[in-house]
């Protein structure tokens, strides 16, 4: 059974960090592109980063230089470390597990149940 467990979600000021964390299991993490999508009230669930299995990563342009995706593939984790927070980054946090051709024939997707950032004063 494939679970991906997400955590480090809270309120926090303007101006703070948070680190999130999505643990995973039923899964041979090292095959897996990770990232981490968010959802606000309201709008559509969109890309804030995400890293190949071979740990390349890509951020969303509202993000870049703030957050930092890493893996840590002896741990089956991946991790969203959140600097310099805006109100406009509140959303529902999801981790999603993603394995691509050649590792299976079609696309295979997992995701987490969500944590909820909170960005005020």
């Amino acid at each position: 059974q494939v679970q991906l467990v997400e955590s480090g979600g809270g309120l926090v000021q303007p101006g703070g960090s948070l680190r999130l964390s999505c643990a995973a299991s039923g899964i041979t993490f090292s095959r897996y592109a990770m990232g981490w999508y968010r959802q606000a009230p309201g709008k559509q669930r969109e890309l804030v980063a995400a890293s190949t299995s071979g740990s390349t990563t890509n951020y969303a342009d509202s993000v870049k230089g703030r957050f930092i995706i890493s893996r840590d593939n002896a741990k089956n984790t991946v991790y969203l470390h959140m600097n310099n927070l805006k109100p406009e980054d509140a959303a529902v946090y999801y981790c999603n597990a993603r394995l691509d051709p050649p590792y299976t024939s079609v696309t295979i997707t997992y995701w987490g149940q969500g944590t909820q950032v909170t960005v005020s004063s």
